[in-house]
């Protein structure tokens, strides 16, 4: 099999003091300007298109596209790179220093650098994942009552699931605040050096993506104690979404065209091949990590987790509200987050029904 070129980011996470001050000093408006309809300049489709994506089960449309080719063949003669990380605010700060030209990455770090950046920085242009995420927590952890002067691990300040984390104890009734106080400790770590951590007895537990919430399970013998589907209307919510600079689609909506047929391939491919869907997953999440998933982590993780082009625009005005009382973002307007007309161009192209912005962008 012939695999995309890889440029592997090294240093991926960001402490949370830095991550911190990105927040609070905000991301320069000079990352890309939002497209503009009455620009006159040329387009072209660009010579290199550089692609973060996370070794998570719910950035699969991202590893699938790879490891079956599905992104580069869309992409022609443009020459795909990609660079892997931990959690979404450092590919934020990739994305928003030109390192990177898309990504695939949860939702609250995308409004994050879109309110930071004065709706200059970056858009959503398809949803790709919902569902896999879940607090898991040891034995003698029955109940939110129990989790007063417990230490909980989050994989980055600011992600999607430290937001999360952080809303639903406030909704139960704990403080917590960003250094890491408060009624019950929330700690940003690494997944990896999350399991080792839970399997030492040093953390009580943490809210993942998958697969570490079913590695927490599986091999660290966890259990769930809030599955975040529980928490949503229909246990619908955005779990990964793609997000483009808005200066690389302004310049090159012809790129991000056939980034969006690559996109939209490879969930195809997730749903019309559901029994080789664990194994080519699994050798992505091999490259990038150097070991596999076991069977049974990566067959549970699977069965939380839905792929789909739609990123749930809905919710966005609930998660700006959970990133304001977790304290990890700023207060400010989401309306243009959305650019969902190359999307349903390509679903008009092909009689599908098209995706909602929800009020929030073009569509």
């Amino acid at each position: 099999m012939n695999r995309t070129t890889r440029t592997i980011s090294k240093a991926l996470t960001i402490t949370a003091l830095g991550v911190a001050a990105m927040m609070l000093a905000g991301c320069s408006a000079a990352a890309g300007a939002a497209p503009n309809d009455d620009a006159e300049a040329s387009t072209s489709p660009a010579a290199e298109l550089r692609l973060g994506y996370f070794a998570n089960v719910t950035h699969a449309p991202a590893i699938v596209g790879l490891e079956e080719v599905l992104l580069q063949d869309a992409l022609g003669d443009t020459e795909l790179t990609t660079s892997v990380f931990n959690a979404g605010p450092a590919a934020i700060e990739a994305l928003s220093a030109g390192a990177i030209d898309a990504t695939y990455i949860g939702p609250n770090p995308s409004i994050n650098t879109f309110i930071q950046s004065g709706g200059q920085s970056a858009h959503i242009v398809a949803g790709a994942a919902t569902g896999g995420a879940a607090l898991v927590v040891r034995d003698g952890i029955d109940s939110a009552d129990d989790l007063e002067g417990t230490t909980l691990a989050t994989p980055q300040l600011g992600n999607t699931q430290d937001v999360a984390l952080r809303a639903w104890l406030a909704d139960e009734g704990f403080e917590t605040d960003t250094q890491g106080g408060g009624d019950v400790h929330i700690t940003p770590t690494e997944n990896a050096q999350t399991l080792t951590l839970f399997q030492q007895g040093e953390v009580d537990g943490a809210w993942l993506p998958e697969p570490w919430v079913s590695r927490l399970i599986v091999d660290a013998g966890a259990h769930v104690l809030v599955d975040e589907a529980e928490l949503w209307d229909d246990g619908a919510f955005p779990t990964t979404v793609l997000l483009v600079r808005a200066e690389f689609l302004a310049e090159h909506p012809e790129t991000v065209k056939a980034l969006l047929e690559g996109h939209e391939a490879s969930i195809a491919w997730l749903a019309d091949n559901a029994d080789q869907a664990a194994d080519v997953i699994n050798a992505g999440i091999e490259a990038e990590t150097g070991k596999p998933l076991d069977d049974a982590v990566i067959d549970r993780a699977l069965e939380h987790v839905v792929f789909s082009v739609d990123p749930h625009a809905e919710t966005f005005a609930d998660l700006v509200a959970n990133g304001l009382e977790a304290g990890t973002q700023k207060d400010g307007s989401i309306d243009g987050l959305f650019d969902l007309r190359i999307l349903n161009e390509l679903r008009e192209e092909a009689g599908e029904e098209p995706v909602s912005a929800g009020g929030l962008g073009e569509e």
